[in-house]
C-alpha cells in the first residue's frame, strides 16, 4: 500500500447544509474506510465538493450497464445530478472513462482508477466490472449520513488517487439454502453486500439430503417431494425457488457483476432427490427426505446408466437458468457402503476395470464432466473428487485443509481454497474468528510459481444446519466474510489486523443501513492457565484492545467483578464476560475447572492427536480444564482413525486412589465412545500393574451429544498405587457400524481431562 501522507482530511459534517471547513477532522490514513484496501493509494490535504452543479459524464460504453450511480447520488442531493454525454468539464465533474488496453500484457478486467481533485472525480476502467468496483470505492469514501440517504446541498470527498485490482479472480461466498431455506430477498441482500465488498461469486448450494430447492420441469417430484421434510415436531418444512425467481436472482447478480455458481450435489448428499425418484438409488427405496445433519449412505447408483440420463436432464435445465462458466457438482462425503453392496455398481466396476469404489466415484465424476463439457461448462467439485483420479478439466475446491488444493494445483488443475481451518462461517467464534480469517493465506506452502497461478481464489462457506433464521445467518456471516473479501483482494500485501479492525468499525453504520444484523468479530475473552512450581493461575486475555473483562465464580457470586490480574486456580465454574464500553460483547464464557493431583503433569503420546483438535496440545489432558458438550470448545483432543495411548509421568508421587477421564460421543460427527479403556501403573516404566479394563458394548447411533466418564478406583493394598507412571489406552471402533449412514467409515476418539486423585 503506497502512503504518501500520514494524515488525510476526512469530512464528517454534522449539519446537512454545512460548508464550514473548520468542521473537518484529521484522521490517520489507515482509518480511511476502504474495504478491501486498495493496491495503490495517494492522498492529499484538499477536498472536492460534490453538489447539484456537479455534472456526471458517462462514456457510451458504460451507459447500458451503469449501476445506479446517478440515482444513488441524486437521492442524496437536494437537486438531482446533471448528466452529459460530452467530454468532461474543466470543473465540478464526475467523469466515467474507458481505459484503452495498450500495454503488452492483457489488462485486468477488474482494474480501475479513481482520481479525486478539487476540480472533480474521474473514474476509469477497462470494463463495466472494473467500473462497478470503482463506484463501490467511491461510495465508501462518503460519510455515514450518505448511506442513511440524508439529503444535502453538498458532499465532501478527500482528494486522492487510487489504482486498484484484485489479486485473485475467484472471491466468493457459499450460501447453503438447503438445510434451512431463505427466500430470494435474503439472497438479493447478500448479493448487494458481496458487490459492496468487491466479491464476485455467490456459490448457491441448491440440493442436499435435507431439501431440493430448484424446480426441474422434467422431474416435478424433485420439488413436490424433495423440497419438503418433516421436522422434529412432525411439521412440514421446506420450500423452493420458482424458475422465474432464480432467473430474477441471476439477473440481479449480473447487474452487480456477481456470478452465481449453482451446486447440484452428487453422487452423495442426494437423499432428497432419491426420496422423489428412488429408482436412481442402489436399493430402489423407499427413501425419505432427511431431517437430520450428517453424512448419509443413500447416494446415486453409479452402476445404473439411467442415473446419468436423469442427472443430464437435470443439469440441462440448471444450465438454462445459470449462465455461469462453472457448475459445482459437490462430490464430497459420498459413503461407498451402498456401492459395495450393489450388484449394478459392482458389475460396472468390473466392466470398466475399476479396482475400488473410489475409482468408481472418479468414473462417475468424469461422466458428469463430459455432460458439462458438451455445453461448454466446467466442473467444480470438493477435494474428494481427487480420489480415484481427477477429471481432465475439473477445478478442485479444497475444504479438508489445504492439501487438496495443493495437489490439484501441482497437477495443473485450478483450485479454490476454502479450508475448514479458516473459511467455515458455520463454525463458532471460538474456532474461527475475524482475526483468524484475516490471517488466511490462500496459497499453500512450498508451491512452485507455476502451481501458485492455479490457485484462482477462495470462498467462505456458510452451511446452515444450525442457522434457522435470517438474523442468525447475518451474525454468522458478518463481519467475518468482510475479512476474507480483503484477503482475496489485497493479497499478498502486508496485512495488519489492527488497521483493518479500525476501518471496519466505520462500516457498521453502513451495514445497519443495509439491514445486516452483524455479530461480534471474535469471542470476548480467552482463558489460559499459568503453571509455575508453586501455584497455578487462570489468566483472562481480551481478544481486542478496546474490550474490558469481568468475571465471577458461580458458587461465590453472580455479580461480575473487574478482571485485573490472573486468578488463583480452583475447582468450580468460572463465568467471564467481555464488555465494549458499557455493553456486553459476545457471549458469556463459562468454563469448568477441576483441581487434581496430576495437574500440569507431563503427557507422553504414543499416538498423534489431530491438528484440528489439538486443544492445549501436550497440556490439554492435564490442564484442569473440563470439556463441555461443544467438542470444539478447546478442551477436547481428537484422534482420527487410531487408538489412544498415552503415559502420564507424575511429578510428586502420592498414593493414587482413582484415575478417571472423559470421552465424548456424537455419532453425526463420527465421534464414538471407546470400546475398551485400560489403565496400567508403574514405578519404573518397566514393570506394569494392570487395572481391570472397562468395556463399552453400547453403541449409540443417535444424534445426541454426550460425555461419559471412565473411572478406575485403585485398591490401596496394591503396591502400584504409589506409581510414578500411568499408562492409559483407549480402543475405538475400527469403523462406523452398520445402521449408521456412514457405515464403514473411520471414527474419531475424543478425550478430555485425565483426573488423578
Amino acid at each position: 500500500m503506497v502512503r504518501f501522507f500520514s494524515f488525510i482530511l476526512f469530512f464528517n459534517f454534522l449539519l446537512s447544509c454545512s460548508n464550514n471547513k473548520d468542521s473537518v477532522e484529521l484522521i490517520d490514513v489507515d482509518k480511511l474506510p476502504l474495504i478491501p484496501y486498495p493496491q495503490e493509494l495517494e492522498v492529499s490535504r484538499q477536498f472536492f465538493e460534490l453538489n447539484a452543479n456537479t455534472t456526471l459524464h458517462t462514456a457510451p460504453v458504460f451507459k447500458t450497464k451503469l449501476y445506479d450511480l446517478k440515482n444513488t447520488i441524486s437521492e442524496r442531493l437536494t437537486q438531482p445530478l446533471k448528466v452529459s454525454n460530452k467530454e468532461c468539464d474543466a470543473n465540478n465533474f464526475l467523469c466515467l472513462k474507458k481505459l484503452s488496453s495498450t500495454d503488452k500484457k492483457p489488462a485486468n478486467p477488474e482494474y480501475y482508477e479513481l482520481t479525486i481533485t478539487e476540480q472533480g472525480i474521474t473514474l476509469s476502467a477497462y470494463t463495466n466490472q472494473g467500473l462497478q468496483h470503482g463506484i463501490q470505492t467511491l461510495y465508501q469514501l462518503f460519510v455515514n449520513d450518505f448511506h442513511k440517504k440524508q439529503k444535502r446541498k453538498q458532499w465532501f470527498l478527500p482528494c486522492l488517487t487510487i489504482k486498484d485490482y484484485p489479486q485473485f479472480n475467484h472471491r466468493g461466498l457459499l450460501l447453503d439454502v438447503c438445510r434451512h431455506f431463505y427466500d430470494k430477498d435474503v439472497i438479493k441482500k447478500y448479493i448487494d453486500v458481496l458487490a459492496f465488498y468487491k466479491m464476485n461469486v455467490l456459490h448457491l448450494h441448491l440440493t442436499e439430503d435435507q431439501g431440493w430447492r430448484i424446480p426441474i420441469d422434467k422431474y416435478p417430484k424433485l420439488t413436490e417431494i424433495g423440497a419438503w421434510r418433516l421436522d422434529s415436531h412432525n411439521n412440514k418444512y421446506g420450500g423452493y425457488y420458482s424458475k422465474d425467481e432464480l432467473i430474477e436472482i441471476v439477473q440481479y447478480a449480473e447487474q452487480r457483476h456477481i456470478t452465481i455458481i449453482p451446486e447440484i450435489e452428487m453422487p452423495g448428499h442426494a437423499q432428497a432427490a432419491l426420496a422423489a425418484y428412488p429408482q436412481y438409488s442402489c436399493t430402489g427405496g423407499p427413501i425419505e427426505v432427511v431431517n437430520d445433519w450428517g453424512v448419509f449412505k443413500e447416494i446415486y447408483c453409479a452402476g445404473n446408466d439411467s442415473t446419468y440420463l436423469f442427472i443430464e436432464d437435470i443439469l440441462n435445465e440448471v444450465m438454462e437458468i445459470f449462465p455461469s462458466e462453472y457448475i459445482h457438482i459437490g462430490g464430497d462425503e459420498a459413503p461407498k457402503y451402498r456401492w459395495k453392496h450393489c450388484s449394478k455398481c459392482q458389475h460396472k466396476m468390473k466392466e470398466e476395470g475399476l479396482k475400488d469404489e473410489h475409482e468408481l466415484q472418479s468414473y462417475f465424476i468424469k461422466r458428469i464432466e463430459k455432460i458439462l463439457a458438451i455445453n461448454n461448462r466446467k466442473l467444480i467439485g470438493w477435494d474428494e473428487i481427487l480420489e480415484g483420479g481427477l477429471s481432465q478439466n475439473a477445478t478442485v475446491q479444497s475444504w479438508r485443509g489445504m492439501d487438496g488444493g495443493k495437489i490439484a494445483a501441482e497437477s495443473g488443475h485450478k483450485a479454490i481454497m476454502s479450508p475448514t481451518s479458516h473459511c467455515y462461517l458455520d463454525y463458532d467464534l471460538k474456532s474461527i474468528d475475524l482475526k483468524k480469517i484475516y490471517s488466511f493465506d490462500p496459497i499453500p506452502a512450498n508451491l512452485t510459481e507455476k502451481a501458485k497461478s492455479n490457485i484462482i481464489g477462495g470462498e467462505c462457506n456458510m452451511w446452515t444446519e444450525h442457522v434457522e433464521n435470517e438474523k442468525e445467518l447475518d451474525r454468522k456471516v458478518f463481519p467475518r466474510m468482510i475479512g476474507l473479501a480483503e484477503v482475496l483482494w489485497t493479497y499478498p500485501k502486508n496485512r495488519k489486523f489492527e488497521e483493518f479492525y479500525l476501518r471496519l468499525q466505520q462500516h457498521y453504520p453502513i451495514l445497519d443501513e443495509m439491514k445486516i444484523n452483524y455479530g461480534p468479530e471474535t469471542t470476548g475473552a480467552l482463558l489460559s492457565e499459568i503453571f509455575n512450581s508453586d501455584n497455578i493461575f487462570i489468566a483472562l486475555n481480551k481478544n481486542l484492545e478496546d474490550l474490558s473483562l469481568k468475571y465471577f465464580w458461580k458458587n461465590d457470586s453472580t455479580i461480575f467483578q473487574n478482571y485485573i490480574s490472573p486468578i488463583p486456580f480452583r475447582s468450580g465454574e468460572l463465568h467471564v464476560q467481555a464488555f465494549k464500553g458499557n455493553l456486553p460483547y459476545g457471549d458469556e464464557l463459562i468454563q469448568t475447572y477441576q483441581h487434581h493431583q496430576a495437574l500440569n503433569t507431563k503427557v507422553n503420546y504414543q499416538c498423534n492427536y489431530h491438528e484440528a483438535y489439538a486443544a492445549n496440545r501436550d497440556r490439554a489432558l492435564t490442564d484442569g480444564k473440563i470439556g463441555s458438550l461443544d467438542f470444539r470448545d478447546g478442551a477436547w483432543q481428537g484422534f482420527w482413525d487410531q487408538n489412544v495411548e498415552i503415559i502420564l509421568e507424575i511429578k510428586d508421587i502420592k498414593a493414587i486412589k482413582k484415575v478417571s477421564m472423559n470421552f465424548y460421543q456424537y455419532a453425526n460427527s463420527w465421534i464414538f465412545f471407546p470400546q475398551k479403556v485400560s489403565v496400567d501403573l508403574s514405578e519404573d516404566k518397566k514393570n506394569w500393574h494392570s487395572l481391570s479394563p472397562i468395556f463399552n458394548s453400547n453403541i449409540d447411533l443417535s444424534n445426541a451429544k454426550s460425555i461419559k466418564s471412565f473411572s478406575f478406583p485403585i485398591d490401596q493394598s496394591v503396591k502400584a498405587s504409589n506409581s510414578k507412571y500411568i499408562k492409559i489406552r483407549a480402543e475405538g471402533l475400527d469403523q462406523i457400524p452398520a445402521g449408521h449412514e456412514a457405515a464403514g467409515q473411520p471414527t474419531w476418539l475424543f478425550i478430555d481431562e485425565i483426573i488423578v486423585n
